[in-house]
């Protein structure tokens, strides 16, 4: 923007309009991790986006991750990570460290990035509030949870005090155990239930291909029944099923749509939402 004349940013300014229109008090979920929250330069920029969207009335909501970080610290204390079909075999040690990564951390860190880029952000976690209900998924898995039900609540008080929530995902269960939650299932089962506008998963690949080589073969858009055929054809395969897999189930779940979104990308984010350009793949209920 430092190379632009006055005039040509009040013309960006004012081709926003109609989007900030459109979303102004609507709730949009950003479900964050990847490449977007390891570099240091993209993390500003997400960070600098949601402000920006909470300052022209965008109800943001913010699910984080922090895999590699919990990864990075179990490496530091001797614990060496293990996965069986890329969900972490979480014994209690491993929770414990996850808990204090993605509840203290991670989260605080993003709290306070929001707070620096001009925003107000309180940081919560699926346990405070009794936001996120789980069970064991599999015992060879140890406390990674499934969830059982959401406490949606606490993230409308948040939101209603304009506050832009920051929650990481951690769930428990009756007895007081803590689970690590996969982040893209919680991010869908909290856009659901606050009846969110839209649900943003970052990732880190530019949505989803056609032919898997080939960024150019991007889909821009895929309707529920068209996402069923591209997994019978073996084109959605990989780690891209669980993904879009959450993006239908956020949708059954009242969703209006879900985007997987190029985090590599910079202000990617603000792209999607106000402009007619797009970051991604958008999965609709249909394309009626």
């Amino acid at each position: 923007m430092d190379s632009f004349t006055n005039s040509e940013r009040a013309q960006v300014l004012t081709q926003a309009l109609p989007y900030i229109r459109r979303y102004n008090g609507k709730i949009v979920v950003v479900k964050y991790g990847g490449n977007a929250m390891v570099s240091e330069e993209l993390r500003q920029q997400v960070m600098e986006d949601i402000v920006l969207l909470w300052l022209v009335g965008v109800r943001v909501v913010l699910v984080h991750g922090g895999g590699p970080e919990i990864s990075d610290l179990m490496k530091r204390l001797g614990k060496k990570p293990e996965f069986i079909d890329g969900l972490r075999v979480t014994d209690q040690e491993t929770v414990d460290i996850a808990q204090m990564v993605l509840a203290g951390k991670v989260n605080k860190t993003l709290v306070k990035l929001l707070d620096h880029k001009g925003g107000r952000a309180m940081g919560i976690s699926g346990m405070d509030g009794g936001l996120i209900r789980a069970r064991m998924r599999n015992p060879d898995l140890g406390f990674v949870g499934s969830i059982t039900e959401v406490n949606i609540q606490p993230v409308m008080d948040l939101l209603e005090k304009g506050y832009i929530p920051v929650i990481s995902t951690l769930g428990c269960d009756e007895e007081g155990n803590t689970y690590n939650i996969n982040g893209d299932t919680a991010a869908a089962y909290i856009a659901g239930a606050l009846g969110a506008e839209r649900l943003i998963m970052m990732t880190d690949i530019a949505g989803v291909l056609r032919d898997r080589n080939d960024p150019s073969t991007l889909i821009p858009k895929l309707s529920i029944d068209e996402a069923v055929k591209l997994f019978e054809e073996n084109v959605i395969a990989g780690g891209m099923i669980p993904k879009v897999e959450c993006c239908i189930d956020a949708i059954h779940r009242g969703v209006e749509s879900v985007i997987i979104m190029d985090g590599r990308v910079p202000h990617s984010i603000l792209m999607e939402i106000l402009t007619d350009e797009g970051a991604g793949t958008m999965v609709v209920k249909d394309n009626g």
